[in-house]
């Protein structure tokens, strides 16, 4: 009977109470039940023995149901009917045998949703979710004893009182806060001296001094931009031992600079100390004294913001680094002969060591120290293996090119373009994997290769029993610290005097030295007073001078130039009509005729400059004040600018062998597109000025550089110009820089795709002539006499036209890979059998908006001409007509048009000259 009920879908607990009501309806009604007449007599007590029995029966049998359909324990009533009021009932009766009408019934609660159980009252089914979430509240507090609302609860819903427990741990009095401070108070930098800079620092007391001096920095006791210097110094110095170069793989005694107290912990420092793997605060860590008590500062700190003071922890640096160095040059020195000949490995570091301030400022300085790739071509050279340090990571397209490039070296060198050869053996191109973890740091390459142990290894391993040196760009502290690394030296000056004579005022002294001619000028300018009387003292001794030029000592590239133009100044026709009424030699010799027209410029130069002096480069310096600002903040130079319409600007490249040999290496005419302070490429060879007379200058300069301690490759820019008076011509020296050039990198990759050579004492560009084919039916000997006659055919002339610095934003919206298609669609391309074409240079596979470009030509008219065609091709295929961007090459199109209007004058004049000449020589 209970499955059948059990498997029943009709609500059988209901029908079990209606039966029971029944019953006992049938029950009362028979106990009222009369009899008339003289019927039988009723036996009402068996009729209710059996009602009872059934009664019993249906009671027992409900009891067996529920036990049959709820096999789960019964919980607490839900939530929802907890405010019920005590009359209310439920629309389905409790399945009991009560008789009695229960005031406030048993109510069981809903099931949550993780058990599967039947369903016992009809609870309401829809419930919002902000009920919800209050039913899962009260639901939590039921369900925990320790909950304070727990009690409370229960006793409220369910009547349940359960009994208080109180905690046997003993109650805690409060305790009485007191407010108030418990630091004394600490001096702070002064309002007077927030608002004005100037003002000298305010005295520190012992008491704040023993606060530390990371205190007083936060303080602005002391200005975050300091040097500072400890006095007593943590370090005391000892002057080096200077050990014999034959004692350079003799293990040195340990040597311990200064004494420290006995409770302090020192690490010796010796000469072989190298470790790559330590980065920058475990390596400053380990070469100083660690001193393991409490450390107090020392009670006087004194800043200086004057930059020749390097500190006392640079100092400790310099003279670990320094004796390496010394011992490394001198060992190139005695041993460069040997190397030149054999074997060896070039180590290509192009870094721009320049300052955090100067790097934080140009753009992209990765792609900036990636434009010399030419570099790679130095394996035109067999005896030489090149590992070039890229400062970015290159993609697979960008790889790919170089090395099918190179790898046309037996092709250039035959004349057959199938000779193809494989160069990975040979070179190799490794990105520091620190790149990667200091991206926006505007570090150096050196730098980023210091903290890279894993290329350090690599490199270690490749150069591992081979000669190797070092070949930087402008040389860091880090160079050193890299060399150090590696046990290799490096081919350039120490970093002190490679940025000391590679600043405007350097270059003024060097070329004062070696008596090269310069323009009319003054260096080493600092303040605004200095600056105008310089400049009102050049104008009068120079009045022919129409422009006069400001440069920044540390700037490079043309960045920090402004310019004036005396024609402003009011005064200058009359100053210049009596110059010409007294003439030039009472002029210059008799200073007191020039009193009243240089106290008439002093009162005029101020506001003439604020007004009308220009930046030539507006994006570093949008106005003259900035310039201002940063001139006589970093110092600088004030020049004149060439007195003639037809100016040409040179750059040399020269090298100082580290026996004191010098040479020429590349010398070209500059090409400028938006300004003439600003070179986008270079014409080689030079064909502006003799090559005896530009020869003699730059070697006067680089014996110059070399009795200061200068080797290796550096460039010295020029100009030359026909002068007004005299119609003759003149070479000015203006600019030195003490690093590898673009232009150099540019002329290597020239020489290698035309297996040329460069003679710079003659201004010629050679390269062999055409292989001839030889004929399978010739004679022996007839084949070696004509092997012969070819070898003794004389070199063909060639002119190259080099850039690193074309830039076209809409670059970056092409591939590669289709840019190649455009370029052989158009028929751009280099002939390696007539040895002319061009040939490009890729600098990055990200942004892809800078190119570098060489081509190649029997002259320089049809160099120049394939130049400016290959720009026009390349800027109408990328632009629209709605989307012009950022480019230069309309500019340099421009200027290659000038100088071919030039170059097609001269070439007229040089052939009436011959013709003079031979009427002359028959005559």
């Amino acid at each position: 009977m209970a499955e059948h009920i059990a498997s029943n879908n009709t609500d059988v607990g209901h029908i079990l109470v209606k039966v029971q009501e029944d019953l006992q309806e049938l029950k009362e009604k028979i106990s009222h039940i009369t009899i008339h007449g003289e019927a039988a007599t009723v036996d009402f007590q068996t009729l209710e023995t059996a009602i009872h029995r059934t009664e019993m029966g249906l009671k027992s049998r409900a009891a067996e149901y529920l036990n049959v359909i709820n096999r789960q324990v019964l919980t607490l009533p839900a939530v929802e009917y907890r405010n019920m009021p005590a009359d209310h009932t439920l629309a389905v009766p409790v399945p009991l045998a009560i008789s009695k009408p229960i005031k406030r019934p048993v109510v069981y609660p809903s099931l949550s949703k993780k058990h599967h159980g039947i369903q016992l009252w009809n609870a309401p089914q829809h419930i919002s979710p902000g009920t919800q979430h209050k039913h899962g509240i009260d639901m939590r507090i039921l369900r925990d004893p320790s909950n304070p609302k727990n009690r409370n609860f229960l006793h409220e819903n369910y009547g349940i009182q359960l009994p208080l427990i109180k905690s046997e741990m003993p109650e805690i009095p409060l305790q009485k806060l007191i407010k108030g401070t418990t630091v004394g108070s600490l001096a702070i930098l002064p309002v007077s001296h927030r608002e004005d800079p100037s003002l000298l620092p305010p005295f520190v007391s012992e008491k704040d001094a023993r606060k530390g001096i990371l205190s007083l920095i936060e303080r602005g006791l002391i200005p975050p931009a300091s040097e500072l210097t400890v006095d007593p110094p943590f370090v005391q110095h000892k002057a080096a031992k200077i050990h014999d170069i034959q004692e350079k793989f003799k293990k040195p005694d340990p040597e311990i600079f200064g004494t420290y107290p006995k409770n302090a912990y020192c690490i010796i420092v010796s000469e072989s100390y190298t470790n790559e793997s330590k980065h920058l605060d475990k390596e400053l860590g380990s070469r100083l004294p660690l001193k393991m008590d409490t450390v107090t500062p020392a009670p006087s700190v004194m800043s200086k913001s004057s930059a020749k003071d390097i500190g006392a922890v640079q100092l400790l640096l310099d003279k670990e680094i320094v004796p390496f160095e010394f011992h490394q040059s001198q060992h190139l020195a005695a041993n460069w002969n040997r190397i030149k000949a054999s074997r060896r490995t070039i180590i290509h570091i192009p870094s721009l060591g320049y300052a955090q301030s100067l790097r934080s400022s140009v753009p992209d300085i990765d792609t900036q120290q990636n434009l010399q790739m030419g570099r790679l071509c130095d394996i035109r050279d067999d005896n030489i293996d090149v590992i070039y340090i890229c400062p970015l990571w290159i993609g697979e397209d960008v790889t790919q090119y170089y090395m099918k490039l190179l790898g046309l070296q037996e092709a250039v060198k035959t004349g057959i373009p199938e000779k193809i050869v494989d160069m990975e053996d040979r070179l190799k191109v490794m990105t520091p994997e620190a790149v990667s973890h200091f991206p926006n740091h505007h570090l150096c390459l050196a730098t980023h290769l210091k903290y890279s142990p894993r290329t350090i290894k690599r490199i270690k391993n490749l150069i591992e029993g081979k000669a190797a040196y070092i070949v930087g760009g402008l040389l860091h502290k880090d160079d050193l610290a890299v060399a150090d690394m590696l046990n290799v030296p490096i081919l350039g000056p120490e970093p002190e005097v490679a940025h000391l004579y590679s600043t405007k005022s350097g270059g003024k002294r060097i070329f004062a030295s070696a008596c090269a001619p310069m323009p009319p000028g003054e260096y080493d300018i600092y303040n605004l007073q200095q600056m105008h009387e310089v400049l009102t003292q050049l104008i009068l001794e120079n009045l022919e001078i129409r422009r006069w030029l400001f440069k920044v000592d540390v700037e490079f590239g043309g960045r920090g130039t402004a310019y004036f133009d005396v024609s402003h100044l009011k005064c200058y026709k009359q100053i210049l009509k009596e110059f010409r009424q007294i003439g030039p030699t009472q002029w210059l010799k008799k200073k007191w005729i020039q009193e009243p027209a240089e106290l008439t410029i002093s009162r005029e130069l101020p506001g003439i400059l604020a007004e009308h002096a220009q930046p030539a480069n507006k994006k570093i310096f949008p106005t003259w004040e900035k310039f201002l600002q940063m001139f006589l903040c970093q110092g600088g130079v004030v020049e004149g600018y060439p007195p003639s319409d037809s100016i040409t600007n040179l750059t040399v490249d020269m090298l100082i062998e580290p026996t004191g040999e010098v040479s020429m290496v590349s010398c070209g005419d500059q090409i400028h597109s938006k300004s003439l302070l600003e070179c986008w490429g270079t014409t080689v060879p030079q064909c502006s000025v003799d090559p005896g007379n530009l020869h003699s200058v730059c070697v006067k300069i680089a014996e110059a550089c070399k009795s200061r301690g200068v080797i290796g490759f550096f460039s010295i820019d020029l100009v030359t110009f026909i002068h007004p008076h005299t119609m003759e011509q003149q070479i000015w020296a203006t600019d030195l820089d003490l690093a590898y050039s673009d232009q150099l990198a540019m002329t290597q990759l020239m020489l290698f795709i035309s297996n040329g050579k460069l003679i710079c004492r003659t201004n010629t560009f050679e390269v062999p002539p055409k292989p001839t084919e030889k004929k399978r039916k010739l004679r022996m000997e007839e084949s070696a006499m004509k092997e012969e006659a070819q070898i003794q055919l004389p070199f063909m002339k060639r002119y190259g036209v080099l850039s690193t610095q074309l830039k076209h934003t809409n670059l970056s919206m092409v591939q590669y890979s289709v840019l190649f298609k455009i370029f052989k669609a158009h028929g751009i391309g280099f002939d390696i059998k007539k040895r002319q074409g061009t040939v490009f240079i890729l600098h990055e596979d990200n942004k892809k908006d800078r190119l570098g470009m060489v081509t190649i030509g029997e002259d320089l008219q049809g160099a120049l001409l394939t130049f400016a065609r290959n720009l026009s091709v390349i800027h109408q295929e990328i632009s629209a007509p709605n989307l012009q961007l950022e480019n230069n090459f309309q500019a340099a199109i421009k200027d290659i048009e000038l100088i071919l209007g030039v170059t097609i004058v001269n070439k007229s004049k040089a052939k009436e000259d011959n013709a003079t000449t031979a009427l002359e020589a028959l005559s």
